[in-house]
C-alpha cells in the first residue's frame, strides 16, 4: 500500500496519509467539495525507501534525503501512478506529516510545497523535496514545542493535478481573528494562492454572517453568488468535521476546487453552559488591564477576591457572567456604569447584546444579577464626603500608616504559621483585604475626586472653551504612589549613568543580575542602594501582578533592568524636571479656571470651584494607593506560600515551586496538610494547555455556544488609521516600539512611541521615555489613561491588534485628540 488515489477509501487514514492526505481523501466524498484528482504516496514508502537513509544520515538529515537515488521500483511506482493522471500532467506535490493539520496543532506550513511540475523526473525531485522538509529547522522547532516524539512521526506525499486558478484563497468558517463562530472569513487573490501565502498580493477579504460584506482590499473579483457558492462549500465541510475549518481553495472561473482543509486551531473556547442556554460573559482582563493568561492558583486568589462576581475560567483567563444582568434594571445599569469608564468596545458590544429584545426575554429566572457592587462602596462615599469637607491631605498620612501597620501585622501572623494554617489564614484575611480596598480615607476621598472630574471639565469648557481641562489639572500631582516609582528607576539611572563598568554590568547580566555582583562594581554604592530602596518600595510590583503567580520585581529583579538602561540614555535629572514643568502646567490651568470663573460667575462660585480643584489635587494621586497595599499584602501571602512549599520540595513531595502554580487554593490546602499528593500527569497537562492559551486573543464578550460580538468606535478617522479611544490629549509622532514585555523596554529612545496589549502600574517607569502610548484594552480610568495624562503624553487605547497591525520601527503618529493611530510612510 505505498501509494493510493486520493478517493481511495484507505487513504483517509491518518497514519497511511498523514494529516493532509487523510483530510483531502475524506473531503474527496463530498459532493461540493471538488477535490482534484491525484495520489498519495504513503507512510510505507516512506518507511521502506526513506527511513533507511534517516537512519544512516550522519549530520545533516534533510540534505540526505534531499539528494538521495530513489530505487528503480520505488521511481515505477511514482511513474505508473503519475502516468495515470494524463500525459506530462502539472501537478502540486505537497508534503503530508502525520503531525500535520490535527485538531490542536495544524502545522501549517512547516514542511515543503511544490507548485506547476511537469514531467516524472521533476516530480520524483518534488517527492524527494517533501520527504526532506520534514527535516526543516522549522518543521523540527515545531514539533519540539509542541512536544511531538520525532520516532514517532511519518511523512507521505500528496501529489495533485493542478487547477488553472483564476482566484484562489482561504475560507475560514469561524473568524480567526475574532474567535467568533458565527462569523466565517475569506481572502483572495487573483491568480495561484502561494501569492497569498508568501504575502506577494494584498487579498480581498470578506466577512459573512448573515450577509457577505467585503471588509479590506481593491475592486472585487468574485461575485457575490460566486461567494455564496463557496460559503455553502465552507458550511458542507465544517458539518463533515464536526468543527471550524481552515480551507484552501481556488477557483477556475467555472467552479471551486478545495485543496487542503484544517482545524482551525487558534479560536478561543467556548464557555460552558450547564442548562444549555446560550449564557453571556464578559472578559474581567480587558477591565483590570491584564489580558495574559492568569494561572490556576491566580484565578483561585481573583474568584476569592471577586466575592461579589460569578467568575469563570475560559481560556485561562477569568470571566464575568451577565446573562442575568442583562434582564435587571439594576444588574445593567451596574455593568454599563463598569464599562462605561473602562472599555469602550466592551461597552458596545454590551449594548449590542441589549438591543437583542427576543433573547433578553427568552433568558431562564434565576438570580437577579451575576453582577453586584460591593458593599462598602456606600462607606466609602460617605467617607470622603467627611473628607471633602476638611479637605486636609496630612489625612493621606495616616491612611499610609494604617494601611503599612495592616500589612505588618500580617507578616508577623503568618511568619508564625506553618502548613495548612497558612492558607486558612490567607483565605480569612481576603475578606480583610478586601475592606481595605474600600477604606473610607483611601477610597472615599478618591472616588469624590473621580466624581469631580466631570465638574472640572465642564467649568474648562464653559470658562476657557477647553475640553478635558482635568487631564491638565492632574499633572504631576502629589501622593501618586505608582507615579513616583519612575522617580525611583530614574535615581538608580543617575547614580549608574557615570560609571562605565556599572552600566556595563547592566548591559550584559540579564537574568543573572544580583546586587552582591553589582557591588563588585565600581562606583557601585550608590546604584546598589538606589536599587535596594526601589526593591523596598516596589518590589512586590510585576507586570500582570494581579496574578499571584506572576514573578516580582523582588523574585526576578533583571525585570527593571531595562527600564533602568532606557533611562540612563536621558539627561541626569530628567524625571525631576519633567515634573516640574508638570506642576507648573497644572498650576497655571488652575489659576485660569479660577480667574475665568471670578469674572463670569463671580465670587460664591468661583470659591467653590477653587476647592473642587484644590480637592482634586491633594486627593486624585490616592488612585493607585489600594492596588498598591493590595499587592503589598498579595507579596506577604506569596512569600508565605513559597516558604511552605519550599519544604515540600525539600522534603521530595513536590517535583518543583513552579508545580504549585498549576493547583487550586484548595489542592494546595490539602497539600499542605498532608491529605493530597501532587498529580504530575494533570499539572503537565495544565502546562501545556496555558501555553496554548497563552497564543489566544481574549474577546470581550463571548457567549456560550461561541458567538462572539465586537464593539464599534462611533466616529470617523482618516483612510488607514486605526480607531481608538482618545484619552490624553495632544499628537505626537514617532518611531513605534512594539513590545509585548517589559524586558524589552531597553529599546525604547526618547520620544519613541511604546505599542502593547496593556500596561499596568509595573510598567510607570518605562513613561518617562517614551512620546506616546498605544495599547489594545483600556479605558479612559484605566493605568495608562491616567499616567499618560498626568505627564502629558499623547495616547489612545483599546486599538484592536495594535500590537500585530504596527509593526516595530514603524513611523507612526498617535493622535490623543481624535483617537487613532495612522502609520507614516517615510
Amino acid at each position: 500500500m505505498f501509494i493510493l488515489k486520493i478517493n481511495h477509501k484507505e487513504a483517509a487514514s491518518l497514519n497511511l496519509s498523514g494529516g493532509k492526505g487523510a483530510s483531502l481523501s475524506r473531503l474527496s466524498r463530498l459532493p461540493q467539495a471538488n477535490v482534484p484528482q491525484g495520489f498519495i504516496i504513503t507512510t510505507e514508502f516512506f518507511k521502506k525507501y526513506i527511513s533507511p537513509v534517516v537512519d544512516e544520515a550522519q549530520g545533516n538529515i534533510k540534505a540526505a534525503i534531499a539528494g538521495m537515488t530513489l530505487p528503480a521500483e520505488a521511481e515505477k511506482l511514482i511513474e505508473s501512478a503519475y502516468i495515470d493522471m494524463g500525459d506530462q500532467v502539472s501537478v502540486a506535490v505537497r508534503s503530508s506529516a502525520t503531525a500535520e493539520d490535527l485538531p490542536d496543532a495544524s502545522f501549517a506550513g512547516q514542511q515543503d510545497t511544490y507548485l506547476n511540475v511537469s514531467g516524472l523526473e521533476a516530480v520524483i525531485k518534488a517527492v524527494t523535496g517533501c520527504f526532506a522538509s520534514l527535516y526543516n529547522d522549522r518543521a523540527v522547532s515545531y514539533r519540539s514545542k509542541n512536544k511531538f516524539d520525532e520516532s514517532e512521526i511519518q511523512m507521505a506525499v500528496v501529489v495533485q493535478k493542478m487547477v488553472e486558478a483564476k482566484a484562489a484563497g482561504v475560507m475560514f468558517t469561524a473568524d480567526p481573528m475574532t474567535s467568533d463562530r458565527f462569523t466565517m472569513a475569506i481572502e483572495a487573490v487573483e491568480g495561484l494562492g502561494e501569492d497569498l501565502v508568501s504575502g506577494h498580493k494584498t487579498p480581498v477579504t470578506w466577512t459573512f454572517r448573515g450577509s457577505i460584506r467585503q471588509k479590506s482590499g481593491g475592486t472585487p473579483f468574485l461575485a457575490k453568488a460566486q461567494l455564496t457558492s463557496l460559503i455553502n462549500i465552507g458550511k458542507e465541510i465544517e458539518r463533515e468535521y464536526g468543527c471550524p475549518q481552515d480551507i484552501e481553495w481556488c477557483f477556475d472561473g467555472r467552479q471551486f476546487y478545495i485543496v487542503q482543509s484544517r482545524p482551525i486551531t487558534t479560536l478561543f473556547p467556548c464557555p460552558l453552559s450547564p442548562d444549555g442556554f446560550k449564557r453571556c460573559f464578559i472578559s474581567v482582563g480587558h477591565l483590570q488591564m491584564m489580558t495574559d493568561t492568569m494561572l490556576p492558583l491566580g484565578i483561585s486568589f481573583w474568584k476569592l477576591m471577586s466575592k461579589t462576581v460569578k467568575i469563570t475560567e475560559i481560556g485561562g483567563r477569568p470571566y464575568m457572567e451577565i446573562t442575568h444582568n442583562l434582564n435587571s434594571p439594576v444588574g445593567k445599569a451596574l455593568v454599563r456604569q463598569k464599562l462605561s469608564n473602562s472599555d469602550e468596545l466592551m461597552d458596545s458590544a454590551f449594548n449590542q447584546v441589549l438591543s437583542r429584545k427576543d433573547y433578553i426575554k427568552s433568558i431562564p429566572k434565576g438570580q437577579k444579577s451575576d453582577f453586584a457592587i460591593p458593599r462598602d462602596v456606600g462607606k466609602s462615599i460617605l467617607g470622603g464626603l467627611k473628607i471633602y469637607r476638611k479637605n486636609d491631605p496630612a489625612i493621606i498620612d495616616g491612611y499610609n500608616r494604617r494601611m503599612e501597620a495592616k500589612i505588618d501585622k500580617v507578616r508577623n501572623d503568618l511568619s508564625k504559621l506553618t502548613g495548612k494554617a497558612v492558607i486558612d489564614y490567607i483565605i480569612e484575611d481576603t475578606d480583610h483585604l478586601m475592606k481595605s480596598l474600600f477604606d473610607p480615607e483611601g477610597m472615599g476621598p478618591l472616588m469624590i475626586a473621580f466624581f469631580l472630574t466631570k465638574s472640572i471639565d465642564k467649568a474648562g469648557k464653559e470658562l476657557l472653551g477647553r475640553d478635558h481641562i482635568s487631564a491638565d489639572v492632574s499633572k504631576s500631582i502629589k501622593n501618586n504612589i505608582t507615579s513616583e516609582m519612575g522617580f525611583y528607576v530614574s535615581r538608580i539611572a543617575d547614580s549608574a549613568r557615570d560609571f562605565p563598568e556599572v552600566v556595563n554590568y547592566l548591559e550584559t547580566a540579564g537574568d543573572l543580575f544580583s546586587l552582591g555582583q553589582l557591588r563588585e562594581k565600581q562606583g557601585e554604592a550608590e546604584t546598589a542602594k538606589a536599587f535596594e530602596a526601589f526593591f523596598s518600595r516596589y518590589g512586590m510590583r510585576c507586570p500582570g501582578e494581579i496574578d499571584i503567580a506572576k514573578p516580582r520585581f523582588s523574585e526576578e529583579p533583571a525585570k527593571i533592568i531595562p527600564t533602568v538602561l532606557a533611562d540612563i540614555k536621558l539627561p541626569k535629572g530628567h524625571a525631576e524636571q519633567k515634573f516640574l514643568e508638570g506642576k507648573q502646567e497644572s498650576d497655571e490651568a488652575v489659576k485660569s479656571l479660577i480667574s475665568a470663573a471670578r469674572k463670569k460667575w463671580g465670587i460664591k462660585k468661583a470659591k467653590k470651584l477653587a476647592k473642587q480643584l484644590s480637592f482634586f489635587r491633594n486627593f486624585s494621586g490616592l488612585r493607585e494607593s489600594p492596588k498598591y497595599y493590595w499587592m503589598k499584602r498579595y507579596w506577604e501571602y506569596k512569600q508565605a506560600i513559597m516558604r511552605e512549599c519550599e519544604q515540600l520540595v525539600l522534603a521530595g513531595r513536590l517535583r518543583c515551586m513552579e508545580d504549585i502554580f498549576y493547583l487550586r487554593l484548595t489542592e494546595l490546602s490539602r497539600l499542605l496538610a498532608g491529605e493530597y499528593e501532587p498529580n504530575y500527569k494533570k499539572i503537565d497537562g495544565l502546562k501545556k494547555d496555558y501555553e496554548k492559551y497563552a497564543s489566544l486573543t481574549p474577546p470581550r464578550l463571548i457567549f456560550s455556544d461561541g458567538e462572539v460580538v465586537e464593539g464599534e468606535y462611533k466616529r470617523d478617522v482618516p483612510k488607514g488609521a486605526l480607531p481608538g479611544l482618545a484619552v490624553s490629549s495632544g499628537v505626537a509622532q514617532g518611531r513605534a516600539r512594539v513590545i509585548l514585555d517589559i524586558k524589552e523596554a531597553g529599546k525604547i529612545e526618547k520620544g519613541d512611541i511604546l505599542v502593547t496589549k496593556f500596561t499596568d502600574p509595573s510598567w510607570t517607569p518605562a513613561f518617562i521615555s517614551i512620546g506616546g502610548l498605544v495599547t489594545e484594552v483600556g479605558g479612559m480610568a484605566t493605568h495608562g489613561a491616567v499616567i499618560t495624562r498626568e505627564y502629558g503624553l499623547p495616547a489612545v487605547v483599546g486599538v484592536s491588534d495594535a500590537t500585530k497591525l504596527i509593526k516595530d520601527g514603524d513611523l507612526i503618529r498617535v493622535n490623543g485628540d481624535m483617537g487613532y493611530v495612522k502609520c507614516i510612510k517615510e
